[in-house]
């Protein structure tokens, strides 16, 4: 799994745009354990979630980072940041 998350990094991060300079889906990483297995975030992992957040419709845009954008345990970690779901 977390090969798979690592490409997934790597084709966000080739995914270009006008916010794709303030946009740095590695910074995501740290949240890999919150998502793919549904542990609970770290504090590091909410920050830097919070910092991304304006990047998330691009991320969900790209078809190899959608799924994990979209799953249910993306949903709950952002709940448990107190982060909104993002409306794409």
């Amino acid at each position: 799994m977390l090969v798979a998350l690592a490409l997934v990094v790597v084709a966000a991060t080739s995914a270009g745009g006008a916010s794709a300079q303030q946009c740095n889906p590695t910074q995501l990483a740290v949240c890999a354990p919150a998502v793919i297995n549904g542990s609970p975030p770290t504090a590091s992992c909410c920050s830097n979630l919070r910092a991304q957040e304006p990047c998330f419709c691009l991320y969900a845009r790209n078809l190899a980072y959608r799924s994990y954008i979209n799953s249910p345990n993306a949903r709950r970690t952002l709940t448990t940041c107190g982060i909104a779901i993002p409306n794409c």
